[in-house]
C-alpha cells in the first residue's frame, strides 16, 4: 500500500528529558535544525529523512524511556565518527562486526539506543 508513495520520513522521540535531548543531537551529534517550536525540535537527516525530539510533558504521547528503540545511522567514516564523538565526551561502544558491518553504539540523554556503521 505504501510501496513508491511515502515522500519523506519523520520518526519521533518522546522524551522526558526533552532539552538536554535536543542539544545533544544538535550541539553534539551536529544535526540540522529543519523546525523548531517550544516542545518539539525536528532535525534533518538527508533529503527525506527527520528526525524529530518532542517533550512528552507538552505532547499526547507517553515516553518510552529509551527501550525499544534503536537509530541507525550509516556513516562513510566509522572511525573518524567514533573518535568525534569521544573527542566531545560521548561514551562509545567498541567497534565490531555486526552481519556484514562495522558498527559501535552511543545512547542519547533519554537512552535511546543509536548505532552507527560503516
Amino acid at each position: 500500500m505504501l510501496k513508491d508513495k511515502v515522500s519523506r520520513t519523520n520518526t519521533i522521540l518522546y522524551c522526558r528529558h526533552w532539552l538536554s535531548t535536543v542539544v545533544f543531537y544538535r550541539d553534539a551529534l551536529k544535526l540540522t535544525v529543519s523546525h523548531e517550536t517550544d516542545w518539539m525540535v525536528e532535525f534533518r537527516l538527508s533529503d527525506k529523512s527527520y528526525l524529530s525530539i518532542a517533550d512528552t510533558k507538552k505532547a499526547t504521547i507517553e515516553d518510552v524511556d529509551g527501550r525499544g528503540v534503536t537509530l541507525s545511522f550509516q556513516v562513510q567514516d566509522l572511525d573518524g565518527i567514533r573518535l568525534q564523538l569521544q573527542s566531545v565526551g560521548i561514551e562509545t561502544s567498541s567497534i565490531r562486526r555486526v552481519w556484514d558491518a562495522r558498527v559501535f553504539y552511543i545512547h542519547d540523554p533519554e537512552g535511546h539506543r543509536i548505532e552507527i556503521w560503516a
